[in-house]
């Protein structure tokens, strides 16, 4: 039986949040949390995948995808605050609990919905998505140096990070078989990136981001201290987050499930075949009875 996604809006905190969602409303919750520069795009062939068992609630954070994109001299884009919104929308949705799905920007998202409510978060599914200085190599070098004085003249160096060219490149990198990937993908995200001033609110990202690396060792506390059951599946010959990073996940869940993938950073794009099944066992496992969608 197909199940059907519905394509939503809420206003949280009068802004405009884009949901995808589908599944039985009384089924055990799993959010995605998507990356740069995507949206829950992304994730349009798992949801049917998991509808079945789980309601599945994929939203677009604001100045991605289909959400808002309120202009920055009003609105503080940073993750703090998307994670904040993310929350509030799961409250609004009644997910008082949840397994969250992380993909790179999608990891300091749930990473901070994590600390926030420790005890709403069933297990993780980690896909290329870092909580590791580990993680950060060589890609990373011109963003730190963002970091390290703010400048100017480092922000600029960092445009070409929203260009169609990277965009495509996040892509196809490292994937073996590039004909498995749509080349939608680039398009639509370049078609978003490429709106007035969105490429400012990119940059603002980037500086922001540092504040995720602050928090590393308390996201390591507490994946020490709650042992959250962990499916990390990973395009291994990510440029962007290497295996470097997956790793050190080691250190702190030893018991985490772990699979690299002979592909990228967007993983799921050319490994679904691979990622739904692992995740169907998985998320059966852990997060109890499941239940079959009408």
């Amino acid at each position: 039986m197909a199940h059907v996604t519905h394509h939503r809006t809420a206003v949280i905190d009068g802004i405009e949040i884009f949901y995808r969602e589908a599944g039985a409303a009384e089924a055990p919750v799993v959010v995605l949390l998507h990356g740069f520069p995507t949206s829950s795009h992304m994730f349009r062939n798992l949801i049917p995948a998991l509808a079945d068992r789980y309601r599945v609630i994929a939203p677009d954070y604001p100045g991605f995808g289909l959400s808002a994109m309120p202009d920055r001299a009003a609105f503080a884009y940073g993750f703090a605050t998307y994670a904040t919104l993310v929350d509030r929308l799961l409250e609004r949705l009644g997910a008082e609990r949840y397994a969250l799905y992380v993909m790179d920007y999608g990891a300091p998202v749930g990473f901070r919905l994590s600390l926030l409510h420790p005890e709403r978060v069933r297990a993780f599914v980690i896909q290329n998505g870092n909580a590791y200085e580990d993680g950060l190599l060589a890609f990373w070098d011109p963003i730190k140096a963002y970091w390290a004085d703010g400048s100017a003249t480092a922000r600029e160096a960092l445009r070409p990070l929203v260009s169609l060219e990277i965009t495509k490149f996040q892509y196809l990198d490292g994937v073996r078989d590039t004909a498995r990937i749509d080349p939608a993908n680039w398009i639509v995200d370049q078609a978003f990136l490429d709106r007035p001033g969105n490429a400012e609110i990119q940059l603002d990202l980037f500086y922001d981001y540092r504040t995720n690396v602050a928090l590393y060792p308390e996201i390591q506390a507490f994946f020490r201290a709650k042992q959250p059951p962990t499916l990390i599946v990973w395009g291994a010959n990510d440029t962007i987050f290497p295996a470097a990073g997956v790793e050190a996940f080691r250190r702190d869940l030893p018991e985490a499930e772990i699979h690299l993938l002979d592909t990228g950073h967007f993983a799921l794009e050319d490994k679904a075949d691979e990622i739904v099944p692992l995740m169907r066992d998985f998320l059966g496992r852990h997060l109890g009875p499941t239940h079959a969608a009408a």
